[in-house]
């Protein structure tokens, strides 16, 4: 069994979803070593989160941001935690539904998604700032 880690720092991206399976793939060479495994990405962040969906059409991206900001509003009468600005309890909401690991099977050295199939990362803060993903990769 091999096992790989790497921990990278995405540059700062504007609040929405955006397709990173390029860089996840760049910072983890090693997959191709993996016949069969597993690839983990971890984000480092609680007002982020990642997920897998989409990965042609841009409009589904905005979709998501629209959908997210309508089921999740900001500025809610009922927040407590609110000294960060309006879009961060919100944006801890967002990151609990989405989650902050995607697991992607990993064949012959490459991860085994749809042809439709790419990673995201979903900034939820107007200002985030860059966010620390591990990715990790391991298999035989």
């Amino acid at each position: 069994m091999l096992f790989f880690q790497n921990e990278i720092k995405l540059k700062s991206y504007p609040r929405g979803f955006h397709l990173i399976t390029n860089e996840v793939l760049s910072a983890i060479p090693e997959i191709k070593t993996i016949k069969i495994g597993q690839l983990q990405v971890f984000i480092k962040h609680t007002s982020a989160s990642l997920t897998i969906n989409e990965n042609v059409d841009y409009t589904v991206r905005t979709d998501f941001e629209s959908h997210f900001n309508m089921m999740v509003p900001e500025n809610a009468s009922y927040y407590e935690h609110t000294y960060e600005g309006s879009d961060d309890m919100p944006a801890h909401i967002k990151a609990s539904l989405l989650g902050a690991s995607v697991q992607i099977p990993i064949t012959n050295g490459k991860p085994n998604l749809g042809i439709w199939q790419g990673v995201y990362l979903c900034e939820h803060r107007d200002f985030g700032g860059s966010r620390s993903l591990v990715i990790t990769v391991f298999g035989k």
